[in-house]
């Protein structure tokens, strides 16, 4: 292998990970795998890592932290809050395409087994709900939106969202793409007393 200093090493080992983790789940992904994936010895990856679990976690970071990131940079452009809620639909995705909605089908799946993914889940899906929250506060502040409790709306919205997506990723026959974009959206409309088509996409010119 080609000789790494301890950070560079210790990062090619977690992105091998999560191309293992994405190919075949969370739950079937052991330290064997990854160091096939990194063409290293197991070995190696113990010296690196105190534990799978800790891998699994690092890993999970990095693929989640990274779509919550490009998402909150793009809100960040919106004019107003009535733009920045769009902007967080037109961007929002637990990674990219159905894998990425699948690895996070698996850290929820896997969290009760796994204590340190469980931590990194909880922390970064409250970053989501914090991101829509503060967008509906600025939204009542600056009179765009009606919403007496902005804490529950948000993760009322954030929930509906997940759940659309997850039955497109499990049950595609049955919920399309177009159907949860159209769907979250209207939900979203609903709970901030926004009119109808405020927040839908638009049919492109």
């Amino acid at each position: 292998m080609v000789r790494m200093n301890p950070d560079d090493r210790r990062e090619a080992i977690i992105a091998a990970t999560l191309a293992v983790m994405q190919r075949q789940g969370i739950a079937a992904t052991t330290v064997r795998d990854v160091a096939t994936e990194l063409g290293a010895s197991s070995g190696l990856i113990h010296h690196y890592m105190t534990s799978m679990d800790e891998l699994i976690a690092a890993a999970f970071e990095r693929s989640a932290g990274a779509d919550l990131l490009t998402t909150s940079n793009l809100v960040e452009q919106g004019q107003d809050p009535l733009e920045q809620l769009r902007f967080f639909f037109d961007s929002y995705t637990r990674s990219d395409g159905d894998s990425g909605m699948q690895l996070w089908l698996d850290a929820w799946a896997e969290a009760a087994r796994r204590p340190e993914l469980r931590q990194i889940s909880q922390r970064l899906n409250k970053a989501w709900q914090q991101l829509i929250c503060s967008i509906i506060e600025g939204g009542v502040r600056a009179g765009l939106m009606t919403c007496l409790d902005p804490v529950a709306a948000a993760w009322r919205i954030l929930s509906l969202l997940d759940g659309l997506h997850l039955q497109e990723v499990a049950h595609s026959d049955s919920v399309t793409g177009a159907q949860v974009t159209k769907w979250s959206r209207r939900g979203a409309e609903i709970e901030l007393g926004l009119p109808l088509g405020t927040l839908t996409e638009r049919e492109p010119s």
